[in-house]
């Protein structure tokens, strides 16, 4: 019976720093959306303005269903926020709101890791699903070149993964630096933004140990295969 000592090894202690790290952000988060800011200004209204802020007049704010699932979309140039942040006036809300912004403002002025994440979406979605498949199949076939081609494609997803932590680090240093130059949240006030957005990073951290984890535990499959035959 086949024991995988790599993934017990390598992968088991990134899925549980990921599961910490899902719950950091979400209490967190959800611990700083009772604290009100004194603007009372939505998560919305904070995004209307600081895009407004920093010259940015062709981007659409929308509201989004379920938690978290805020982002910004470079090709439609929307602006999603979810239900807990549109609305609420809390700092959780403008932080994730300002953080967004981040994104907006990063593909206003041309960021080239967010340019290059844009880029390695196609490669990222194939490399994630098709390549941990076709190492499988290599892997219960017998075929090298199968196992080899789905470590390759994966390897482009966990550049993806990779890439995305410059471009997340960036908009929450954006995020905070314009809600102090605006004057939209007081010193005091983004002290909480920094400990969700940092929250919020951590998970993009886990995200990329895992993807990493995962790789080397194939290179490593194959390679010992290759000894054996």
């Amino acid at each position: 019976m086949y024991f995988d000592y790599y993934y017990l090894v390598l992968v088991v202690p990134t899925i549980i720093l990921s599961l910490w790290a899902q719950y950091m952000v979400k209490s967190t988060f959800a611990k700083y959306s009772k604290v009100q800011s004194q603007a009372r200004i939505t998560g919305a209204a904070a995004a209307q303005y600081l895009m407004r802020y920093s010259g940015i007049s062709d981007v659409q704010i929308r509201a989004v269903r379920g938690s978290l699932t805020d982002n910004y979309n470079p090709g439609n140039k929307t602006l999603n926020l979810s239900e807990p942040v549109y609305g609420n006036t809390s700092i959780a809300a403008v932080g994730v709101a300002a953080h967004e912004t981040g994104h907006a403002i990063q593909h206003k002025v041309g960021y080239g890791p967010l340019v290059l994440r844009s880029t390695l979406v196609p490669i990222a979605n194939i490399g994630s699903n098709a390549g941990p498949a076709l190492a499988i199949l290599g892997l219960i076939t017998g075929m090298q070149f199968l196992l080899q081609l789905g470590i390759l494609l994966f390897a482009g997803a966990v550049l993806f993964y990779l890439v995305t932590l410059p471009v997340e680090f960036n908009a929450s240093i954006r995020a905070v630096k314009i809600l102090e130059q605006s004057g939209t949240l007081t010193k005091d006030e983004l002290s909480g933004v920094k400990k969700v957005l940092t929250a919020a990073a951590m998970t993009y951290v886990a995200s990329a140990l895992t993807a990493i984890a995962n790789l080397l535990r194939l290179i490593l499959i194959s390679n010992n295969r290759r000894r054996r035959y």
